[in-house]
């Protein structure tokens, strides 16, 4: 198989290729991202045949068509993901989140592309800021394309899971600078997130390309954490100030909501929403009556200690 990857030099993207290029290298693998010297680093970090490095942005709509060439799977992983940016440069979060995922999904249905799955997030569900809602725009435009793929038959699903420890922009970093100084800035003692690594993250998105039919939004089991245990895991010693929660920032974070798990199905290790139009047969077991996933109620979660186990240190 050809495989491309947008935002293919972010965490998520080289994660992924580690995986491949690991377990099962494709025919090709295409790096597909805008920025030139990530690229430049990467070709030096991997080596291997199959690699291919496309500079582009999915705004750019004819670049895609040229990118999407021959390609047999997409995993759409670009995007603006900062919350403050976003809510600073709104038509800009639009132009790439919303505009950006409507062109992939042109492209990959006019070039044949037989499957795609997009990357999500939690704050896609209920969102109260401008990322979250392009995220969700994004999944019901990947969604709904499922419709009008027609003769072509590309197939289009989502991904949707939880803070990523290691991605650019995790708060694990700016703790780590903090704690020379003996104090970290924490938003709300009584936050929680869900939590994953990237390696499961990239696990289980190749593990979803093989089994989806399209339409669905896939969502992992995944523990949560409390803001207030991941800084004591970083610095045991430090005191705790609290800054109060950023514009457009959640207390906790919501993967399946209520209104959407009439429709979910849960598995072993992941639950699936599936499309209105699937109803009958489905696998699975049916959630229970008002069924959340929500970080405040998961019933698995980081200690401090499974913390810095999982932190190194």
């Amino acid at each position: 198989m050809k495989i491309l990857i947008t935002g293919g030099t972010g965490s998520l993207g080289k994660a992924l290729i580690k995986t491949l290029l690991c377990t099962n290298p494709p025919e090709k693998l295409v790096v597909f991202s805008r920025d030139e010297w990530k690229q430049h680093e990467m070709m030096h970090e991997f080596k291997h045949p199959c690699l291919r490095y496309f500079i582009g942005n999915v705004r750019d709509r004819a670049r895609l068509y040229r990118a999407f060439d021959g390609i047999d799977i997409v995993i759409h992983a670009a995007a603006i993901k900062q919350v403050p940016t976003a809510e600073y440069n709104p038509f800009e979060a639009i132009k790439t989140n919303i505009l950006g995922a409507q062109n992939v999904i042109d492209a990959a249905i006019d070039c044949k592309v037989k499957k795609i799955i997009a990357l999500s997030s939690d704050k896609a569900v209920n969102p109260i800021n401008l990322y979250g809602a392009t995220k969700l725009c994004s999944d019901k435009l990947f969604v709904a394309a499922n419709h009008y793929s027609g003769k072509h038959n590309t197939r289009f699903s989502v991904v949707r899971y939880g803070n990523v420890v290691g991605s650019r922009g995790s708060v694990i970093p700016l703790f780590k600078i903090q704690a020379a100084k003996g104090t970290l800035s924490i938003t709300d003692k009584r936050m929680t997130r869900f939590w994953i690594t990237l390696d499961r993250a990239a696990d289980f998105v190749l593990e979803c390309l093989e089994h989806m039919n399209g339409g669905e939004v896939f969502i992992p089991k995944i523990p949560s954490m409390r803001i207030r245990d991941l800084a004591y895991a970083i610095c045991p010693d430090c005191k705790l100030e609290e800054v109060g929660i950023r514009p457009g920032e959640k207390l906790h974070e919501v993967m399946i909501p209520a209104d959407e798990a009439i429709y979910a199905r849960e598995f072993e290790n992941h639950y699936v929403i599936y499309p209105h139009w699937e109803k009958r047969g489905l696998p699975g077991w049916a959630c229970p009556d008002r069924f959340t996933y929500t970080s405040s109620t998961n019933n698995d979660w980081l200690t401090v200690l499974t913390l810095r186990r999982v932190l190194g240190k």
